[in-house]
Protein backbone atom coordinates (compact mmCIF):
# COMPACT_ATOMS: atom_id res chain seq x y z
CA UNK A 1 0.00 0.00 0.00
CA UNK A 2 3.10 2.55 0.61
CA UNK A 3 4.22 1.51 -2.14
CA UNK A 4 1.31 2.57 -4.30
CA UNK A 5 0.80 5.93 -2.61
CA UNK A 6 4.65 6.72 -3.42
CA UNK A 7 4.25 5.53 -6.98
CA UNK A 8 0.51 8.02 -6.80
CA UNK A 9 2.77 10.74 -5.86
CA UNK A 10 5.60 10.71 -8.08
CA UNK A 11 2.96 10.66 -10.89
CA UNK A 12 1.52 13.79 -9.78
CA UNK A 13 4.82 15.86 -9.17
CA UNK A 14 5.83 14.45 -12.83
CA UNK A 15 2.33 15.93 -14.14
CA UNK A 16 2.81 18.93 -12.59
CA UNK A 17 6.54 18.98 -13.63
CA UNK A 18 5.66 18.30 -17.38
CA UNK A 19 2.58 21.26 -17.20
CA UNK A 20 4.90 23.76 -16.36
CA UNK A 21 7.46 22.81 -19.36
CA UNK A 22 4.78 23.06 -21.89
CA UNK A 23 3.77 26.50 -20.44
CA UNK A 24 6.95 27.54 -20.83
CA UNK A 25 7.24 26.38 -24.54
CA UNK A 26 4.13 27.68 -25.57
CA UNK A 27 4.61 31.22 -24.15
CA UNK A 28 8.20 30.79 -25.90
CA UNK A 29 6.40 29.97 -29.43
CA UNK A 30 4.03 32.87 -28.71
CA UNK A 31 6.92 35.06 -28.96
CA UNK A 32 8.77 34.06 -31.69
CA UNK A 33 5.18 33.92 -33.93
CA UNK A 34 4.59 37.34 -33.40
CA UNK A 35 8.10 38.88 -32.82
CA UNK A 36 8.93 38.75 -37.00
CA UNK A 37 5.91 40.88 -37.79
CA UNK A 38 5.64 43.30 -34.43
CA UNK A 39 9.18 42.92 -33.25
CA UNK A 40 10.40 44.76 -29.88
CA UNK A 41 11.07 43.48 -26.38
CA UNK A 42 10.23 43.54 -22.77
CA UNK A 43 12.75 45.68 -21.41
CA UNK A 44 12.09 44.72 -17.72
CA UNK A 45 12.75 41.33 -18.88
CA UNK A 46 15.98 41.92 -20.83
CA UNK A 47 14.58 39.83 -23.65
CA UNK A 48 16.11 40.23 -27.24
CA UNK A 49 14.40 42.38 -29.39
CA UNK A 50 13.18 41.18 -33.12
CA UNK A 51 13.20 43.99 -35.95
CA UNK A 52 11.61 44.16 -39.19
CA UNK A 53 12.84 47.40 -41.39
CA UNK A 54 10.99 49.07 -44.11
CA UNK A 55 13.11 49.49 -47.26
CA UNK A 56 11.77 50.50 -50.55
CA UNK A 57 11.64 48.68 -54.23
CA UNK A 58 13.88 46.05 -55.26
CA UNK A 59 15.14 48.61 -57.81
CA UNK A 60 15.63 51.36 -55.59
CA UNK A 61 18.63 52.17 -53.25
CA UNK A 62 16.97 51.58 -49.64
CA UNK A 63 16.29 47.95 -50.48
CA UNK A 64 19.78 46.74 -50.87
CA UNK A 65 20.90 48.77 -47.97
CA UNK A 66 18.67 47.65 -45.75
CA UNK A 67 19.10 43.99 -46.51
CA UNK A 68 22.87 44.66 -45.46
CA UNK A 69 22.18 46.37 -42.23
CA UNK A 70 19.39 43.56 -41.49
CA UNK A 71 21.48 40.33 -42.65
CA UNK A 72 24.73 41.00 -42.44
CA UNK A 73 24.56 44.02 -39.58
CA UNK A 74 21.81 43.67 -37.13
CA UNK A 75 21.66 40.02 -37.00
CA UNK A 76 24.36 39.87 -35.27
CA UNK A 77 24.13 42.93 -33.03
CA UNK A 78 24.00 42.11 -29.12
CA UNK A 79 20.10 42.58 -27.88
CA UNK A 80 19.13 41.97 -31.22
CA UNK A 81 17.58 37.92 -32.08
CA UNK A 82 16.55 38.44 -35.11
CA UNK A 83 16.73 41.03 -38.21
CA UNK A 84 14.83 41.15 -41.25
CA UNK A 85 14.77 43.70 -44.19
CA UNK A 86 11.27 43.85 -45.94
CA UNK A 87 10.48 45.64 -49.78
CA UNK A 88 8.29 48.64 -49.31
CA UNK A 89 6.77 51.47 -50.81
CA UNK A 90 9.27 53.09 -49.01
CA UNK A 91 9.18 56.55 -47.21
CA UNK A 92 5.50 57.01 -46.35
CA UNK A 93 4.56 53.48 -45.96
CA UNK A 94 7.23 53.12 -43.90
CA UNK A 95 6.10 56.08 -41.36
CA UNK A 96 2.78 54.48 -41.55
CA UNK A 97 3.80 50.72 -40.99
CA UNK A 98 5.86 51.79 -38.22
CA UNK A 99 3.08 54.02 -36.39
CA UNK A 100 1.07 50.34 -36.56
CA UNK A 101 4.05 48.37 -34.89
CA UNK A 102 4.81 46.47 -37.91
CA UNK A 103 8.22 48.08 -38.41
CA UNK A 104 10.76 48.83 -35.95
CA UNK A 105 13.66 50.28 -38.18
CA UNK A 106 12.79 52.09 -41.75
CA UNK A 107 14.86 53.89 -44.23
CA UNK A 108 12.98 56.96 -44.84
CA UNK A 109 13.49 60.57 -46.29
CA UNK A 110 14.45 63.20 -43.81
CA UNK A 111 11.30 65.27 -45.08
CA UNK A 112 8.79 62.74 -44.81
CA UNK A 113 10.32 61.82 -41.14
CA UNK A 114 9.57 65.28 -40.16
CA UNK A 115 5.88 65.45 -41.50
CA UNK A 116 5.12 62.05 -39.75
CA UNK A 117 6.02 63.11 -36.77
CA UNK A 118 4.37 66.98 -36.57
CA UNK A 119 1.16 65.87 -38.14
CA UNK A 120 2.16 68.16 -41.41
CA UNK A 121 -0.42 67.77 -44.29
CA UNK A 122 1.58 66.67 -46.99
CA UNK A 123 1.61 63.10 -47.13
CA UNK A 124 -1.45 61.97 -45.96
CA UNK A 125 -0.14 62.50 -42.10
CA UNK A 126 -2.58 65.72 -41.51
CA UNK A 127 -5.01 63.02 -39.37
CA UNK A 128 -2.16 60.06 -38.52
CA UNK A 129 0.93 61.88 -36.44
CA UNK A 130 3.84 58.79 -36.16
CA UNK A 131 4.26 59.42 -32.55
CA UNK A 132 6.39 56.42 -31.88
CA UNK A 133 9.18 57.77 -34.56
CA UNK A 134 12.95 58.36 -33.42
CA UNK A 135 16.01 59.24 -35.33
CA UNK A 136 18.50 56.98 -35.57
CA UNK A 137 21.83 58.23 -38.13
CA UNK A 138 21.82 59.95 -41.16
CA UNK A 139 22.45 58.22 -44.34
CA UNK A 140 23.46 59.77 -47.63
CA UNK A 141 21.80 62.49 -49.99
CA UNK A 142 18.91 61.41 -52.07
CA UNK A 143 19.07 63.04 -55.20
CA UNK A 144 16.21 63.87 -57.43
CA UNK A 145 16.84 62.49 -60.68
CA UNK A 146 14.09 63.24 -63.63
CA UNK A 147 14.90 60.61 -66.39
CA UNK A 148 14.31 60.31 -69.92
CA UNK A 149 15.58 58.95 -72.76
CA UNK A 150 18.64 60.09 -74.79
CA UNK A 151 16.45 60.27 -78.12
CA UNK A 152 13.30 62.10 -76.45
CA UNK A 153 12.49 65.51 -76.73
CA UNK A 154 12.53 66.33 -73.37
CA UNK A 155 15.17 68.80 -72.51
CA UNK A 156 13.80 70.46 -69.12
CA UNK A 157 11.21 71.43 -66.32
CA UNK A 158 8.90 72.72 -68.65
CA UNK A 159 9.24 70.12 -71.55
CA UNK A 160 7.02 67.51 -69.28
CA UNK A 161 4.07 69.52 -70.13
CA UNK A 162 1.39 67.33 -72.01
CA UNK A 163 3.77 64.24 -71.20
CA UNK A 164 3.07 61.28 -69.26
CA UNK A 165 5.19 61.69 -66.40
CA UNK A 166 6.09 59.03 -63.57
CA UNK A 167 5.49 60.83 -60.44
CA UNK A 168 6.32 58.00 -57.68
CA UNK A 169 4.00 55.84 -56.10
CA UNK A 170 0.68 57.82 -55.05
CA UNK A 171 1.81 59.80 -51.86
CA UNK A 172 5.18 58.75 -51.46
CA UNK A 173 8.19 60.64 -50.40
CA UNK A 174 9.39 60.57 -54.47
CA UNK A 175 5.58 62.14 -55.47
CA UNK A 176 6.18 64.61 -52.68
CA UNK A 177 8.97 66.14 -54.20
CA UNK A 178 8.00 65.49 -58.10
CA UNK A 179 4.89 67.64 -56.98
CA UNK A 180 7.51 70.34 -55.33
CA UNK A 181 9.27 70.67 -57.80
CA UNK A 182 6.65 71.02 -60.35
CA UNK A 183 5.07 73.59 -58.48
CA UNK A 184 8.47 75.28 -58.13
CA UNK A 185 8.47 75.55 -61.74
CA UNK A 186 5.01 76.43 -62.57
CA UNK A 187 3.55 73.47 -63.33
CA UNK A 188 0.57 71.02 -61.90
CA UNK A 189 -0.86 67.71 -62.68
CA UNK A 190 -3.18 69.32 -64.89
CA UNK A 191 -0.58 70.18 -67.20
CA UNK A 192 0.90 66.92 -67.62
CA UNK A 193 -0.52 63.16 -67.26
CA UNK A 194 0.74 61.68 -63.78
CA UNK A 195 1.40 58.26 -64.15
CA UNK A 196 1.77 56.62 -59.95
CA UNK A 197 4.30 54.11 -60.29
CA UNK A 198 7.40 53.34 -58.65
CA UNK A 199 11.00 52.93 -59.57
CA UNK A 200 10.99 49.68 -61.38
CA UNK A 201 7.40 50.27 -62.77
CA UNK A 202 8.66 53.50 -64.56
CA UNK A 203 11.74 52.20 -66.34
CA UNK A 204 9.70 49.67 -67.59
CA UNK A 205 7.36 52.34 -69.16
CA UNK A 206 10.24 54.68 -70.55
CA UNK A 207 11.41 51.03 -72.04
CA UNK A 208 8.77 50.39 -73.85
CA UNK A 209 7.31 54.02 -74.51
CA UNK A 210 3.96 54.16 -72.40
CA UNK A 211 5.42 56.93 -70.52
CA UNK A 212 7.74 59.83 -71.56
CA UNK A 213 10.20 60.88 -68.02
CA UNK A 214 10.05 59.46 -64.74
CA UNK A 215 10.60 61.56 -61.22
CA UNK A 216 13.47 59.38 -59.34
CA UNK A 217 14.29 60.23 -55.56
CA UNK A 218 17.38 57.72 -54.91
CA UNK A 219 20.78 57.95 -54.67
CA UNK A 220 22.67 57.84 -57.76
CA UNK A 221 23.59 56.17 -59.19
CA UNK A 222 20.12 54.03 -59.20
CA UNK A 223 19.47 50.80 -60.55
CA UNK A 224 16.64 51.77 -61.87
CA UNK A 225 18.13 53.88 -64.42
CA UNK A 226 20.99 51.63 -64.93
CA UNK A 227 18.60 48.81 -66.12
CA UNK A 228 16.52 51.46 -68.38
CA UNK A 229 20.36 52.33 -69.85
CA UNK A 230 20.89 48.94 -70.31
CA UNK A 231 18.75 48.57 -73.18
CA UNK A 232 18.51 52.72 -74.03
CA UNK A 233 20.63 55.70 -73.75
CA UNK A 234 19.36 57.99 -71.08
CA UNK A 235 19.14 61.13 -70.23
CA UNK A 236 18.52 63.09 -66.71
CA UNK A 237 17.35 66.33 -66.32
CA UNK A 238 19.19 69.27 -64.83
CA UNK A 239 17.23 71.92 -63.02
CA UNK A 240 17.56 75.47 -63.28
CA UNK A 241 19.12 77.54 -61.30
CA UNK A 242 15.72 79.62 -60.76
CA UNK A 243 13.63 76.43 -59.90
CA UNK A 244 16.23 75.70 -57.08
CA UNK A 245 15.87 78.93 -55.91
CA UNK A 246 12.42 78.77 -55.50
CA UNK A 247 12.53 75.00 -54.06
CA UNK A 248 14.91 75.42 -51.50
CA UNK A 249 13.38 79.37 -50.39
CA UNK A 250 10.02 77.65 -50.13
CA UNK A 251 11.68 74.17 -48.23
CA UNK A 252 14.32 73.95 -45.93
CA UNK A 253 15.55 70.46 -46.66
CA UNK A 254 16.15 70.45 -49.83
CA UNK A 255 20.34 71.03 -50.53
CA UNK A 256 21.60 71.29 -54.39
CA UNK A 257 22.92 69.14 -55.70
CA UNK A 258 25.38 67.88 -59.07
CA UNK A 259 25.72 64.90 -60.29
CA UNK A 260 29.05 64.01 -62.18
CA UNK A 261 28.46 63.10 -65.66
CA UNK A 262 30.28 59.91 -65.34
CA UNK A 263 27.56 58.44 -62.89
CA UNK A 264 25.54 57.06 -66.04
CA UNK A 265 28.45 58.04 -68.34
CA UNK A 266 27.77 54.05 -69.61
CA UNK A 267 24.20 54.71 -70.28
CA UNK A 268 24.41 57.85 -72.38
CA UNK A 269 24.27 60.36 -70.08
CA UNK A 270 25.78 63.91 -71.47
CA UNK A 271 26.81 66.27 -68.79
CA UNK A 272 26.80 67.11 -65.38
CA UNK A 273 23.49 66.96 -63.88
CA UNK A 274 22.45 70.00 -61.86
CA UNK A 275 19.72 68.70 -58.83
CA UNK A 276 18.47 68.55 -55.19
CA UNK A 277 18.92 66.45 -52.87
CA UNK A 278 16.90 65.57 -49.82
CA UNK A 279 18.58 63.16 -46.87
CA UNK A 280 17.64 59.11 -46.57
CA UNK A 281 18.07 58.80 -42.78
CA UNK A 282 17.05 55.37 -41.01
CA UNK A 283 14.31 55.50 -38.01
CA UNK A 284 13.51 53.34 -34.96
CA UNK A 285 10.51 52.81 -32.99
CA UNK A 286 10.74 55.03 -29.98
CA UNK A 287 9.81 52.30 -27.68
CA UNK A 288 12.33 49.90 -28.72
CA UNK A 289 14.88 49.46 -25.43
CA UNK A 290 18.11 52.09 -25.27
CA UNK A 291 20.45 49.33 -25.45
CA UNK A 292 19.22 47.92 -28.17
CA UNK A 293 19.40 50.54 -30.53
CA UNK A 294 22.85 52.12 -28.80
CA UNK A 295 23.99 48.29 -29.78
CA UNK A 296 22.03 48.37 -33.63
CA UNK A 297 23.86 52.02 -33.93
CA UNK A 298 27.74 51.03 -32.96
CA UNK A 299 27.64 47.79 -35.00
CA UNK A 300 26.56 49.46 -37.60
CA UNK A 301 29.57 51.89 -37.99
CA UNK A 302 31.77 49.52 -37.10
CA UNK A 303 30.76 47.25 -40.22
CA UNK A 304 30.63 50.34 -42.74
CA UNK A 305 32.45 47.90 -45.31
CA UNK A 306 29.01 45.92 -45.17
CA UNK A 307 27.00 48.87 -46.28
CA UNK A 308 29.85 49.86 -49.11
CA UNK A 309 29.95 46.17 -50.38
CA UNK A 310 25.59 46.88 -50.95
CA UNK A 311 25.65 49.89 -52.73
CA UNK A 312 27.68 52.98 -53.55
CA UNK A 313 25.79 55.36 -51.40
CA UNK A 314 26.91 53.06 -48.69
CA UNK A 315 30.35 55.08 -48.43
CA UNK A 316 28.41 58.35 -47.81
CA UNK A 317 27.50 56.88 -44.74
CA UNK A 318 30.05 57.73 -42.06
CA UNK A 319 29.88 58.49 -38.47
CA UNK A 320 31.20 62.42 -38.99
CA UNK A 321 27.87 63.05 -40.82
CA UNK A 322 25.55 60.74 -38.63
CA UNK A 323 23.12 63.84 -37.28
CA UNK A 324 23.40 66.03 -40.35
CA UNK A 325 20.42 66.21 -41.63
CA UNK A 326 18.53 65.00 -39.30
CA UNK A 327 14.88 66.02 -38.70
CA UNK A 328 13.84 64.59 -35.66
CA UNK A 329 14.46 63.92 -32.20
CA UNK A 330 17.44 60.89 -31.75
CA UNK A 331 16.58 57.72 -29.84
CA UNK A 332 18.63 58.02 -26.70
CA UNK A 333 20.24 54.97 -27.71
CA UNK A 334 21.84 56.42 -30.83
CA UNK A 335 22.55 59.61 -29.02
CA UNK A 336 24.45 57.61 -26.35
CA UNK A 337 26.44 56.52 -28.57
CA UNK A 338 27.29 59.65 -30.76
CA UNK A 339 28.01 61.42 -27.48
CA UNK A 340 30.40 58.70 -26.32
CA UNK A 341 31.94 59.12 -30.22
CA UNK A 342 32.34 62.67 -29.74
CA UNK A 343 29.64 63.91 -32.32
CA UNK A 344 26.91 66.65 -31.13
CA UNK A 345 23.21 65.48 -31.01
CA UNK A 346 22.25 68.96 -30.89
Amino acid sequence: MKTLKLTGLLLIIMLFALAGCGSAQDDDGDADEGGSDSGGGDEASGEEVRVTIGTGGTSGTYYPLGVAMAQQIFADAEGVSQARAVSTGASVTNAQEMASGDYQLALIQNDIAYYAVNGETLADFEESTVDNMAGMTSLYPEDIQIVTTADSDINSLEDLEGKNVAVGDQGSGAEANAKQILEAGGITYDDLTAEFMGFGDASQGLQNGTIDAAFITAGAPTSAIQELGASKDVKVLSISEEVINNLTSEYSYYTERTIPAETYADYGQEGDIQTVAVMAILVVDSELPEDAVYNMTKAMFENREELESAHDRGADITLETATEGMSIDLHPGAAKYYEEEGISVE
